[in-house]
């Protein structure tokens, strides 16, 4: 049975792919700290589901698909200023250690705090409302740790643009295509569907090679290049006779690969 909680729906399908749905819509789906715990549980009901191989992560409602974090309500932060965490943490599934490729869908707009959830996901296609910016410079706060993770898929030129643009500039889907922030622009009515059809694809290989390819990437961006490349090999060498014994097992199916 699929856990339930207020603030995310999560659901599964037969073909191996589970669904989170951010479920905010009132607030923009801005996440509070009960939203970020409910998401660090999927995330790890995720990573130890074997019927788990692949995710999607969107949202409901038409406007926005994060807004960041939910200033009206304190997040709630312990005393000792040593013991705060970071909303990030729980909102990545990198942080939990889920090697399960993420698929993420997002339309209308996409600020602040949601880039945490932007950065870690494996595959990100946006519908063709989608806008992104970042609003903090313009509240007066500093910039900093959703532009560290932007940086690594958009490089630092347009990582700062955004940074200091605040709400002053809010980037297209095309904008966003054309410097990979996404990989793929569709109707805002086909987006779920294609994110699913992009995880359910994703899902049916091997998890033990799509879950290794996951973390050897991931990986590699914090490490020197050769060390990178030794710790990519190590796991190569775990994860492929795992995956090749499954491909060999299996019922051979021809599939028609689609022009991209």
């Amino acid at each position: 049975m699929n856990p339930t909680y207020e603030t995310i729906r999560y659901e599964t399908s037969d073909d191996h792919v589970a669904t989170i749905t951010l479920d905010r819509p009132d607030v923009l789906n801005a996440f509070d700290r009960q939203m970020c715990e409910e998401i660090q549980s999927a995330w790890r009901v995720i990573k130890s589901d074997v019927e788990v191989h692949a995710v999607v992560l969107r949202s409901e409602g038409d406007r926005a698909f994060c807004a960041g974090l939910d200033i009206s309500k304190p997040f709630g932060q312990p005393d000792d200023v040593w013991n705060h965490i970071d909303p990030g943490e729980m909102l990545s599934p990198k942080w939990q250690k889920m090697w399960k490729p993420v698929v993420c869908a997002v339309q209308g707009m996409c600020t602040a705090g949601a880039f945490y959830l932007v950065n870690e996901s494996d595959v990100v296609i946006c519908s063709n409302d989608a806008t992104f910016f970042d609003s903090h410079v313009s509240g007066g706060m500093v910039s900093a740790i959703e532009p560290i993770g932007l940086m690594r898929r958009v490089g630092l030129g347009e990582t700062l643009r955004m940074a200091l643009m605040g709400n002053d500039e809010r980037m297209s889907s095309d904008t966003a295509l054309r410097i990979s922030l996404v990989t793929e622009v569709v109707d805002r009515d086909h987006l779920w569907s294609r994110a699913h059809e992009l995880a359910a694809q994703i899902a049916s290989k091997p998890t033990s090679a799509t879950q290794g390819t996951v973390r050897a990437i991931w990986e590699s961006l914090d490490r020197p290049y050769r060390a990178a490349m030794e710790q990519g090999l190590i796991y190569t060498r775990v994860g492929n006779p795992i995956g090749m014994a499954e491909v060999a097992a299996a019922p051979r199916i021809t599939i028609q690969p689609r022009i991209r």
